[in-house]
């Protein structure tokens, strides 16, 4: 059986939802969490919210240099949203100290690694430490599966996310979700 490209969704259609994640993201974003921490840990909800963010794009990034290991030939295919995910690890970072040596009001010290703080606000994407399909398209459609659960998950994590967090992890699922839209809908070089 041939393969079919899937049904456009409308430029309008992308932007919608965005855009209605966003406001929810918004509307989300003026409610607490139990303190300023959001639980008893002491670390910031936005710091556990951004490092788990930064997992879930780091595990994505694995995924597209496992798939460019194993059909090298989708490399200028994948390179740009390679660089994307990659920009999006950067953006979501915590903030660096400030020149004083000190970070905004709101940061302790780096959270050690394995405690409380590793709980994630976001799923994993999808079949991040899974071995990658033999055929480019099938490879092509898992990243785009793994695209699609991280934007999903996301979007999810925007109704408790602090407010200038929210709008970014907006702006990231919908980009996702386009990356998502770009590995499956363009032929040719997953013959």
């Amino acid at each position: 059986m041939p393969w079919t490209l899937p049904p456009r969704p409308s430029r309008r259609s992308l932007f919608t939802g965005a855009a209605g994640a966003a406001g929810a993201a918004l509307l989300a974003g003026c409610t607490g969490g139990g303190g300023p921490s959001g639980d008893s840990t002491g670390i910031p909800l936005e710091r556990r919210m951004r490092e788990g963010a930064v997992r879930d794009s780091a595990r994505l990034l694995e995924r597209y240099d496992a798939t460019l290991a194993v059909h090298p030939a989708l490399a200028e295919r994948l390179a740009p949203l390679r660089a994307a995910v990659a920009a999006h690890s950067a953006a979501l970072a915590f903030p660096a100290p400030a020149a004083g040596g000190r970070t905004p009001a709101t940061s302790p010290s780096p959270s050690p690694s394995g405690s409380a703080a590793a709980a994630t606000a976001s799923a994993p994407p999808a079949a991040s430490r899974e071995a990658v399909p033999p055929k480019p398209a099938e490879a092509l459609s898992a990243l785009a599966d793994a695209e699609r659960s991280l934007s999903e998950a996301r979007t999810i994590a925007l109704a408790g996310a602090p407010g200038e967090l929210a709008r970014l992890l907006a702006s990231v699922a919908a980009c996702g979700a386009v990356h998502a839209y770009l590995l499956t809908s363009t032929p040719g070089a997953a013959s």
